[in-house]
């Protein structure tokens, strides 16, 4: 009969104890910068000439900011970069930064 070991705990390369689990912190929910007061327009449409709008959505190499960074939904995302491409091709904003 053999008797079996008890389960070891941790990493076995490391040798040592179980590992510490790291904190999950929750990320804040960012408001949509699309919607006018509270309620998103239908249909989700974005002006191309809102330049000022549109320039808070683009960093400083020109680039369009993704959702995570901007707090937009898919829908409003997707608005976004229809008009910026739009006001890029108009020539109201430039296609790289400064």
């Amino acid at each position: 009969m053999s008797t079996s070991a008890p389960p070891r705990r941790g990493n076995p390369a490391k040798g040592k104890g179980p590992r510490k689990r790291t904190r999950v912190r929750a990320r804040s929910k960012k408001k949509d910068p699309l919607f006018v007061e509270g309620k998103r327009p239908r249909p989700m449409y974005v002006d191309y000439k809102d330049v000022d709008l549109l320039r808070k959505l683009i960093n400083r190499h020109g680039r369009i900011v993704g959702r995570r960074k901007t707090g937009c939904s898919a829908v409003s995302q997707h608005a976004v970069t229809l008009a910026i491409k739009r006001a890029r091709f108009m020539g109201l904003l430039p296609y790289t930064g400064e």
